[in-house]
């Protein structure tokens, strides 16, 4: 890992995995500053985090905070929360790819965003197809350096209550143990795992398109140089 100072970008903070990826980039000593794009204001206690409030629909009148070494993005939401799928696209969709071309425009050096495993433009599930045709317009635009993390049922606590989930959760433990060979993408993995994997990854020098799945997040070395799992 090099020792340089660099500067990240986080959209999405206040989610499951962001709010854990921001406490693992501000515990590094990789960045000197971290912008966050927030809707609203966040409690943070932090000497290299600064929040930014803005509106994601109006994305591109804040281009000039995009002039950093690394953008994470990790905006996602539900149809319970959007209401609609117009509103559920635009979060996952196009907030996204407006932030990529900006992240291109100034130069960024690595876009590192959250996906879902089943991600195919040609599913069957709205859900998934959002998140095909996301990363499907993500590889087209020949950005330096992209990382694209699917995780499965993601483990940890959620400021919304899903039942499904938590059920899920409870019996992720004995399950995940049965999941071997082929079934190993499918395991549940804990928000913290894939916040780590992401800011281990970023101090990388991968270029070109890459994907990563539940799997290989968990065993990815270098979590304990982070944070302590």
């Amino acid at each position: 890992m090099s020792s340089s100072k660099k500067s990240a970008l986080v959209l999405g903070a206040t989610g499951l995995i962001g709010k854990e990826l921001v406490k693992v980039l501000d515990e590094s000593d990789q960045y000197e500053k971290i912008k966050l794009l927030v809707r609203r204001p966040i409690e943070l206690e932090s000497k290299v985090c600064e929040e930014h409030i803005i509106d994601f629909n109006d994305l591109h009148k804040y281009q000039d905070l995009f002039q950093v070494s690394d953008v994470f993005c990790c905006l996602g939401t539900t149809i319970k929360q959007a209401k609609t799928k117009e509103a559920f696209r635009k979060v996952d969709y196009e907030y996204p790819v407006n932030a990529a071309n900006l992240a291109k425009e100034n130069g960024v050096e690595k876009f590192l965003i959250v996906s879902s495993m089943g991600a195919d433009p040609k599913s069957l599930f709205f859900y998934s197809r959002v998140k095909g045709d996301l990363e499907a317009t993500l590889t087209s635009l020949n950005l330096p350096s992209l990382h694209i993390f699917r995780p499965s049922l993601l483990l940890g606590e959620r400021s919304e209550f899903r039942l499904g989930e938590k059920i899920a959760e409870k019996a992720s433990g004995v399950i995940n143990k049965l999941m071997v060979g082929p079934l190993r993408p499918y395991r549940g993995i804990q928000a913290r795992k894939v916040a780590a994997a992401m800011a281990f990854v970023a101090q990388s020098k991968k270029k070109g398109n890459n994907i990563y799945l539940s799997h290989e997040m968990d065993s990815m070395v270098g979590f304990s140089e982070w944070r302590k799992l």
